[in-house]
């Protein structure tokens, strides 16, 4: 087979665990081949290099066989060579680790430490220095 489309190239060739998410990743436009955005029935030949945009990295690979049937792991290295810079793999290597920093201000879950920021703003400052210890048997008589 000289030709093959690019979704099921992507899945044949494991990039993407399913066809679907193949299409939907070329609808979304972060699948380019040769630099130029592709559509999902477009097809790729031996030669294309394919530039897979998978957030914070974006991973190229040249297409070796143009292959329609998904293959086993061990023959992928036949079907695909993978020509990502290694500039791109620190980037995701600085993204692990630096954590959540990216969280926008507001959303999801307090953490701890917004948690206790929040007890503090709302506790009065007079209430850690009042006696709670009330004598109500005085009322009594």
């Amino acid at each position: 087979m000289s030709e093959a489309r690019i979704d099921k190239w992507m899945w044949a060739v494991r990039i993407f665990k399913t066809r679907t998410i193949a299409a939907e990743a070329c609808k979304k436009g972060r699948i380019h081949i040769n630099g130029a955005q592709a559509k999902a029935a477009r097809m790729v030949k031996p030669g294309d290099v394919i530039e897979v945009r998978k957030p914070p990295i974006t991973y190229s690979f040249k297409v070796l066989q143009a292959i329609e049937k998904r293959v086993g792991a061990k023959l992928v290295s036949e079907m695909m060579e993978n020509v990502t810079t290694p500039d791109q793999y620190e980037l995701l290597e600085m993204s692990k680790v630096s954590g959540f920093v990216n969280r926008a201000k507001g959303t999801g879950r307090p953490t701890k430490k917004d948690r206790r920021s929040l007890d503090d703003f709302t506790t009065p400052e007079f209430m850690d220095d009042f006696d709670f210890d009330f004598d109500f048997d005085d009322e009594e008589e």
